[in-house]
């Protein structure tokens, strides 16, 4: 049975489907892929808090080398058109009505195992909610490129978390299962961001204290706008960079400064 996006929100995930028809309570699968745990965290955060199956995939060939490792195998791979060979699945994906699948990013989309994973299975009819960490960004392109990839399937809004924040994601992914209506509680309406002003001295300041030590290039601030929460300010900076090709670009960074501490960088979107 296929649930539609209506009879989705505010249902629980059941461990079984036994009377989904008269309970319209969708069975849910926690699916990753993880190299380094990082995702995995986030992936039994979810299941734990959504009584949720969970499952890992990976390939037969792991990356199981040094980031430059990895990157090159990559590099090759995508230069090759060759995708990596899974592992046989442990679960039936075909199982369950809502996947929350999840991965990290890599060159910017979803790690290329989820490449060879929607090759080999079919999630027709299936509501796909991505989750994924990264080191700068990645969120947005990859549910860009999961939609485009399984036009079949219903993708859902997603959740992302740099990786060097991943401890603050457990009261985030709560969060967000609220916002999305896969748990009861208050849902967190944001206010938009104000206006991009100029980059005074004390935005300034909060830029380079949040993304100073990252160790690519992000770009140079030039206007920046604001929104109050309950934990804090929120920074939306438009920053000015420069590409791969030598090109001038506009990116955006959010910071956050939660209330009495110091400013966090918690993604670009380019």
């Amino acid at each position: 049975m296929v649930l539609t996006a209506a009879a989705l929100t505010l249902a629980s995930c059941g461990k079984t489907k036994e009377n989904t028809e008269e309970s319209e309570s969708p069975k849910c699968l926690v699916l990753y892929y993880s190299q380094t745990g990082t995702t995995q965290k986030v992936a039994e955060e979810i299941a734990n808090l959504m009584g949720a199956d969970v499952a890992s995939f990976d390939v037969k060939q792991p990356y199981d080398g040094t980031f430059e490792e990895t990157i090159e195998r990559c590099q090759e791979e995508m230069e090759q058109d060759i995708l990596p060979d899974l592992r046989p699945l442990a679960v039936d994906v075909n199982d369950y009505d809502v996947v929350f699948l999840g991965y990290p990013i890599w060159f910017g989309t979803y790690a290329r195992p989820v490449m060879s994973l929607l090759q080999e299975v079919d999630f027709e009819g299936i509501t796909i909610v991505p989750f994924c960490t990264f080191g700068s960004g990645g969120l947005e392109s990859s549910v860009s490129e999961l939609r485009a990839a399984c036009p079949e399937a219903n993708i859902s809004e997603g959740y992302g978390v740099r990786t060097a924040r991943v401890e603050k994601s457990e009261a985030e992914v709560k969060q967000f299962l609220i916002n999305a209506g896969y748990l009861e509680g208050e849902k967190e309406e944001l206010p938009d961001y104000s206006e991009q002003q100029p980059i005074g001295e004390q935005e300034q300041a909060i830029f380079e204290a949040a993304c100073g030590d990252y160790p690519m290039p992000i770009g140079t601030p030039v206007s920046v706008g604001k929104r109050e929460t309950a934990q804090g300010t929120d920074y939306l900076f438009t920053v000015s960079a420069t590409n791969q090709e030598g090109e001038q670009t506009e990116a955006t960074v959010y910071v956050t400064q939660p209330e009495g501490e110091q400013p966090e960088f918690t993604k670009v979107v380019r």
